[in-house]
């Protein structure tokens, strides 16, 4: 019997086998793209240890990877990836948009197994972080790692530096080798009012009385509308308005807490967390219930590594006081990107993406967090909420100076003899918060300036220093009080120099998404980097990513440039572009701050 061979189509991976000569590409033995190592995976998987694999959870995921290895080897990211069906590259994206991850690919070196951070932004630089940063590599040695970093949050205790997570204040050369010989893996636990003490003084009386029917909705949104407390994150916007929008939306809804205040000069946050952080949490749980979320989400930042050490003590608490059962409370870990600041490019971050902010409309309070109406509030906006209804709202708003209402938490810095937050009236004048809060000027200093609103809020000479420091008030003179980060200069800085790296700042943190921004910022600082600022060009730049950036990082950078043109001319040595020896930059200056 004669068997036929069966029939080859032209052109499968067959016909290639049997006609290796016509010109057609073998097939392949194994998948295309990377390829997925067994012990690779073993490791992820004993990493992960049965928690959930939702894509929301990706950058938690990573930290796991990150603290574990001190890196992210490409094999863990592709191992990574499988376990938790998603792209490759989608992992990839994410790892590498945020600050405190570090991809290591094949071949390469792995980075020293500690990490010394050094804050560069405004006021430590004022206070010798460039020094730090030119003499640590060489007193620490090849063994560790010394990187440039934006504001931790301690700029009223600057210089600071991070020793691996732990925050170091007041830093100096001989202050960090001997905490690194010491050894010191961790940040030190704050003094705090804790669970027990916070309710012994009369903690969560409010929120019970909310669960059990005794307070009303309409109870606690009248009050917060009568006390006139504002967004205290920077934007202002009205907070019993923004409860009341978001729980007019259809549910299910949703509730995000941004902690995470990266503006340089900013540290708010951080004080009231790690000293009443249940007062916090019961505004928090209170925002819940009133919009009636189904989950709440605080987004921490990840300098702040003993915060959350604090917060992954306390709220089990609440869990086992039976004080959060009408809602799930997660606490996600940022990973060093100020961008995530926005609310909506926290969002993003929330969800296990990069940070890139959302174009507007829809508002988060429609269209927020996995689509769902979502209540953004700042921490210190929930931490007021407790006070103003069970004191009254009246005694909130009793406070104020020039016709202003409230109080605001004052991040104050610079050439101050007390810095610190300063707990003050609405409509308080910087000189008056300098000599009434701050004890005066440092030693030997004189007033010369002021940053009213942190690195994006702009820049005024002291001769306008008696303006009410207030939503509203500074907008006419071109700065914004944003989140109340008063960075306080005196006669003896330099105001290129300042200018110089508030915008080296927004340049680094850019989040790239847009051109305006992710261009601007970078031709910004090359402009002024040269020894005569091309002042029509500049402006220019200002008009352009004021106008078209799509979030108030691109909107806003070029405000210290407009100020320093505006109000320091005399420092701005101007000559004419066109001549080339004018464009080279200028030796005599430092190349930072």
């Amino acid at each position: 019997m004669n068997i036929e061979a069966p029939a080859v189509m032209p052109g499968t991976s067959a016909a290639r086998a049997i006609h290796p000569g016509s010109g057609r590409r073998k097939s392949r033995d194994t998948p295309k793209g990377r390829q997925v190592e067994p012990a690779a995976l073993r490791e992820v998987e004993a990493l992960l240890d049965g928690r959930p694999l939702r894509p929301d959870l990706l950058i938690e995921h990573l930290h796991l990877l990150q603290d574990s290895y001190g890196c992210l080897h490409a094999r863990h990211l592709a191992a990574l990836a499988f376990a938790m069906k998603l792209a490759l590259v989608e992992v990839y994206e994410v790892a590498s948009f945020y600050a405190h991850f570090d991809i290591v690919m094949d071949g390469e070196p792995a980075p020293p197994p500690l990490t010394v951070r050094v804050c560069d932004s405004l006021t430590c630089s004022l206070m010798g972080a460039e020094a730090l940063l030119a003499d640590l590599p060489s007193a620490l040695g090849a063994g560790v790692r010394v990187v440039p970093a934006p504001c931790m949050g301690a700029c009223h205790n600057a210089p600071a530096v991070a020793i691996g997570h732990a925050l170091h204040e007041h830093a100096s050369l001989g202050s960090v080798v001997e905490a690194i010989e010491r050894g010191r893996p961790h940040a030190d636990m704050p003094d705090t009012i804790d669970f027990e003490r916070y309710r012994a003084e009369g903690g969560y009386r409010l929120l019970g009385e909310c669960l059990s029917g005794v307070r009303s909705v309409e109870d606690i949104l009248t009050a917060l509308e009568d006390s006139s407390l504002r967004g205290l994150g920077g934007a202002g916007f009205p907070t019993g308005r923004k409860w009341r929008f978001v729980r007019a939306e259809p549910a299910p809804r949703l509730m995000a807490i941004n902690a995470d205040e990266g503006e340089p000069g900013t540290f708010k946050d951080r004080h009231y967390l790690e000293r009443d952080p249940h007062r916090f949490l019961e505004g928090m749980l209170i925002g819940a219930w009133a919009v009636e979320a189904s989950t709440v989400y605080i987004y921490l930042r990840d300098e702040y590594p003993q915060i959350r050490a604090l917060l992954q003590r306390e709220i089990p608490k609440l869990a086992a006081a039976g004080l959060d059962r009408h809602v799930r409370i997660e606490l996600r870990r940022g990973a060093g990107a100020y961008i995530c600041g926005e609310e909506s490019a926290m969002l993003e971050s929330i969800e296990g993406k990069r940070g890139l902010p959302r174009h507007k409309p829809p508002f988060p309070s429609q269209v927020g967090l996995f689509g769902l109406p979502t209540l953004i509030n700042n921490v210190e906006t929930v931490f007021w909420v407790r006070d103003i209804v069970e004191k009254g709202h009246e005694a909130y708003a009793a406070h104020g100076r020039n016709g202003r209402k409230g109080l605001r938490s004052f991040s104050v810095s610079g050439r101050v003899r007390e810095p610190g937050v300063k707990l003050a009236p609405a409509g308080i004048t910087v000189r008056e918060l300098i000599d009434e809060y701050c004890g005066g000027m440092a030693e030997g200093h004189s007033f010369k300036g002021y940053l009213p609103g942190g690195a994006s809020g702009g820049i005024l000479p002291a001769s306008m220093g008696d303006v009410p420091l207030d939503f509203g008030t500074l907008e006419p003179h071109g700065c914004f009080i944003g989140s109340a980060a008063v960075v306080v200069l005196s006669d003896q800085d330099d105001m290129r120099a300042v200018a110089l790296n508030l915008l080296r700042f927004f340049e680094d943190e850019s989040c790239g998404q847009c051109t305006p921004c992710r261009v601007g910022t970078e031709k910004a600082v090359t402009l002024m980097e040269r020894r005569a600022w091309d002042e029509t060009l500049l402006n220019e730049l200002t008009r352009v990513m004021t106008d078209a950036s799509i979030c108030g990082l691109g909107q806003a950078a070029m405000n210290p440039v407009k100020q320093v043109l505006k109000h320091f001319r005399s420092e701005i040595l101007v000559c004419d572009p066109a001549s080339p020896a004018e464009q080279a930059p200028d030796p005599g200056k430092p190349a930072r701050y």
